[in-house]
C-alpha cells in the first residue's frame, strides 16, 4: 500500500495558501485597502466552500451519520480532517486483518506487442484510500484554478500597480502558483489514470519533472501576459476574459446538443435533473476555468456515461495552442505598444522576447512528455509530433493556396477554401 503523499501535498498547500491570505488580507485592512482585502478573502474563502462541499459529496456524508464530520466542514477545516483520516487508515492497514477483498483486474503495458492482465486483491483500507486519493486529486484541480489561479493574478497585480513586491504578497504568490502547477499537475495525471484505466498505470519521476516545467512556463506567462495588458488597456481586458471563458463554458454544451444524446442521468442516483444540471454547470464552470490558464488534459464529453473525452485528440490541442500562442503574444505586443512612462525602467523588448521564449519552453516540454515521458505512448495510434506534422500540413496547405491564387479567382475561391479548412479543422477537432 502506497503512502497518501498526495493527500499531505494538496492539504499542506491548501493549509499554507489560506494563512498566507489571512495574513495578507489583515495587512490590506492595517494599510486601507478595503478592495485588495476583499478580493483576497473573496479568492480564499469561495474554493474553500466548493472545496469543502466536494469532499462531502464525493464521501457521501449527507446519507451518513456524521455530524461531528459535517460540522468541521463548516469550518472550513474538512481537507485537515481528511488528511488524519487517511494517515489513521494508512497507519493502521498493516495491524488490521481485512475481513473483505475484492479483485481487480488491470492490463500491463504492452511488452513485445504482448499485454497481460494481472489481477489483484484490493482490501476495504486500500480502496478507502482510494477515495481519498481520487477525492483530493479533485479538491487540488479545484483549488488550483477557481483560488489559486485569481489570487495570484490579483497579487501580481497589485504588485505591479504599487510597484512593490511585499514578503507577505510573495509569499502567497509562490504558494499560488505551486498550488496551480500542483493542480494542473494532478489533471494531467487524472487524465491519463481515467483514459486508460483498464491498464496499470505507472507515471515515473521523468513524467513528473516534464509535466511540471510545462505546466509551471504555461501558467506563469499566461498570469504575467494577463496581468501587463490590464495594466494598460484597463477596459479591454474584461472582453478578453468573458471571450475566453464563454468559449470554453459552452463548447462541451455545442458539442453535445450537437450530438443530440439524451440528457445524463447517471451522473449520481440521488440527483434530480436540476440537480445534475447544476453540477454539470458547475463541471463547465471548472472546465472553462482551467482552460483560461492552460491546456485542459481532461477534456469534457457530456454525451459520454464518464463525462470526459477518451479519445487522443493532437488537433484539438495542437489548435489550442497555436491560438493560445497567438493570443498571448497579441496581447504582450499590445501592451508593449499602450505601455506608458510607469514602465520607463523596465526593459520591454526583453520582457516580450522572455514572455515568448517561456511559453515556447511551455509547448517544448510538453511535446518531450507526450513523445517520450508519457506513461501510455505505446498506447498510442499515432505520436504527438505525428499529428502536430499534420496539422500544420494543412496550415501550409492553405497559405500556399492562398498565395497562388490567381487575383480572378479570388473571390469565387477564398470562400470556399475557407470553408473546406475550418470543416476540416473542427471535425478533426471534434473527433
Amino acid at each position: 500500500m502506497r503512502l497518501p503523499s498526495s493527500i499531505f501535498v494538496s492539504v499542506s498547500l491548501f493549509t499554507a495558501e489560506t494563512i498566507a491570505a489571512l495574513y495578507l488580507s489583515s495587512t490590506y485592512r492595517s494599510a486601507g485597502d478595503r478592495i485588495w482585502q476583499g478580493l483576497t478573502l473573496l479568492f480564499t474563502l469561495v474554493p474553500s466552500v466548493l472545496v469543502q462541499l466536494t469532499l462531502i459529496f464525493i464521501h457521501r456524508d449527507l446519507s451518513r451519520d456524521r455530524p461531528l464530520v459535517l460540522l468541521l466542514h463548516i469550518f472550513q477545516l474538512g481537507p485537515i480532517v481528511r488528511c488524519f483520516e487517511a494517515s489513521f487508515i494508512y497507519g493502521n492497514a498493516s495491524s488490521t486483518e481485512e475481513p473483505y477483498v475484492s479483485i481487480t483486474r488491470k492490463r500491463q503495458m504492452p511488452k513485445g506487442g504482448l499485454s497481460e492482465e494481472v489481477e489483484k486483491e484490493v482490501g476495504q483500507a486500500e480502496g478507502k484510500l482510494f477515495t481519498h486519493r481520487a477525492a483530493f486529486a479533485r479538491t487540488s484541480v479545484i483549488q488550483a484554478f477557481l483560488g489559486s489561479a485569481p489570487q495570484l493574478t490579483l497579487q501580481l497585480y497589485v504588485c505591479v500597480l504599487q510597484q512593490d513586491v511585499s514578503v507577505g504578497r510573495g509569499i502567497l504568490m509562490t504558494i499560488s502558483l505551486l498550488s496551480i502547477v500542483y493542480g494542473a499537475l494532478r489533471c494531467n495525471i487524472l487524465a491519463i489514470k481515467i483514459k486508460y484505466d483498464d491498464y496499470e498505470v505507472d507515471v515515473r519521476p521523468a513524467a513528473y519533472l516534464c509535466i511540471f516545467l510545462w505546466r509551471s512556463f504555461e501558467i506563469a506567462v499566461r498570469v504575467v501576459v494577463l496581468v501587463l495588458f490590464s495594466s494598460v488597456l484597463q477596459i479591454w481586458i474584461l472582453p478578453v476574459v468573458l471571450l475566453n471563458f464563454f468559449i470554453f463554458f459552452f463548447y462541451p454544451w455545442i458539442l453535445f446538443w450537437q450530438s443530440k444524446s439524451p440528457f445524463p442521468e447517471n451522473i449520481e442516483k440521488t440527483l434530480t435533473r436540476v440537480g445534475t444540471t447544476i453540477v454539470l454547470c458547475l463541471l463547465t464552470f471548472l472546465y472553462a476555468g482551467i482552460n483560461m490558464f492552460c491546456w485542459s488534459a481532461v477534456q469534457l464529453k457530456l454525451n459520454d456515461p464518464d463525462l470526459i473525452n477518451k479519445s487522443q485528440n493532437w488537433y484539438r490541442m495542437a489548435v489550442y495552442y497555436m491560438l493560445r500562442f497567438v493570443e498571448n503574444a497579441t496581447l504582450i505586443l499590445l501592451w508593449y505598444v499602450f505601455q506608458t512612462d510607469f514602465y520607463r525602467y523596465i526593459c520591454a523588448p526583453l520582457l516580450v522576447l522572455q514572455l515568448l521564449i517561456g511559453y515556447s519552453l511551455a509547448i517544448f516540454f510538453m511535446l518531450v512528455f507526450y513523445q517520450f515521458c508519457h506513461p501510455c505512448k505505446k498506447l498510442f495510434s499515432s505520436s504527438i509530433s505525428q499529428g502536430m506534422w499534420e496539422c500544420s500540413e494543412l496550415l501550409c496547405l492553405l497559405c500556399q493556396k492562398r498565395n497562388t491564387r490567381e487575383p480572378d479567382d479570388k473571390p469565387n475561391l477564398e470562400p470556399l477554401n475557407t470553408t473546406i479548412f475550418m470543416s476540416v479543422i473542427m471535425w478533426k477537432c471534434s473527433v
